[in-house]
């Protein structure tokens, strides 16, 4: 995945509609190499070297997504904020004024990536397309080099101006876990065989359902469809998956109408749900 972030971000520089603002950033190739002295670029070359990758922990997440396909729920836990850091340099080749034209690269890769706050969806790559939410990129000195001179006297080579950039990227190191989505849920009352205790008094006990499902036309979900159960005054609508959720009844045979853009379908079903039914209606 960091490696969709790498050539996302050589697709932001390699434009082709920025020939006409930058005109010489236009005609550098992008690299990722270690600028050490073994680095010796042929031709204009923007190098950017990834430097630092952790956790964004201002950005973490417990909360986990659930996605509904074909009655199961996948869920995704929270995908870890990981942000990556890369050195950026500019290396000009031949011409004069070289040391201009390494500060005129520069300043034209800042303007460039300081225009997006977030990196836009057209220039995404791989596992980066779709991601939630957009992609956070800032472009400044990083922290990773407070001591400049030590970091090139590191990597044997001597000091350049650099600036840095910094994209955030969702990665989902939990794999997702598939389950049947719930269709009914038992409450069930009663008193307590002791005030402290959390066993039910046999006698006392009464069983009520909570009852779900999905409103579909044409294979498709219908949205904001009001279900109900006749004559018992439970109603509810639909929301952007088709899902409908309805409670509590007791166990017994019921009649569910979904009424939905002048048509109505009523359906008897038996709560709870016997093996191998559901409570999902087809309009």
């Amino acid at each position: 995945m960091i490696r969709d972030l790498s050539e996302t971000l050589q697709a932001m520089l390699t434009d082709p509609s920025l020939a006409t603002a930058f005109p010489e950033l236009s005609k550098a190739q992008v690299a990722f190499d270690r600028p050490d002295e073994n680095f010796k670029p042929t031709q204009t070359t923007i190098d950017l070297f990834l430097i630092d990758v952790r956790e964004n922990l201002e950005l973490r997440s417990n909360e986990p997504l659930i996605e509904r396909r074909n009655g199961q729920a996948i869920i995704h836990q929270g995908p870890t904020r990981v942000a990556c850091t890369y050195l950026v340099t500019a290396w000009p080749v031949s011409g004069p004024d070289v040391a201009l034209q390494e500060q005129r690269l520069l300043t034209q890769v800042f303007q460039v990536l300081t225009t997006f706050p977030k990196i836009p969806d057209r220039y995404l790559k791989g596992k980066l397309v779709g991601q939630q939410p957009p992609l956070p990129l800032m472009s400044s000195n990083p922290d990773e080099l407070k001591n400049p001179a030590e970091f090139w006297a590191a990597i044997g080579n001597k000091l350049k101006p650099s600036l840095s950039v910094t994209a955030t990227i969702g990665m989902e190191v939990i794999p997702p876990v598939s389950a049947p989505v719930t269709i009914t849920d038992l409450v069930r009352v009663g008193e307590r065989t002791a005030p402290d205790a959390e066993s039910l008094i046999p006698a006392s006990e009464m069983d009520f359902f909570q009852i779900g499902g999905v409103v579909t036309s044409g294979g498709q979900p219908v949205v904001g469809a009001n279900v109900s159960v006749v004559g018992w005054g439970l109603s509810g609508r639909t929301d952007s998956d088709g899902q409908y959720v309805l409670g509590v009844v007791q166990a017994g045979s019921y009649v569910l109408q979904v009424q939905s853009n002048g048509t109505t379908k009523q359906v008897n079903i038996t709560v709870p749900v016997l093996a191998g039914n559901n409570y999902d209606v087809q309009l």
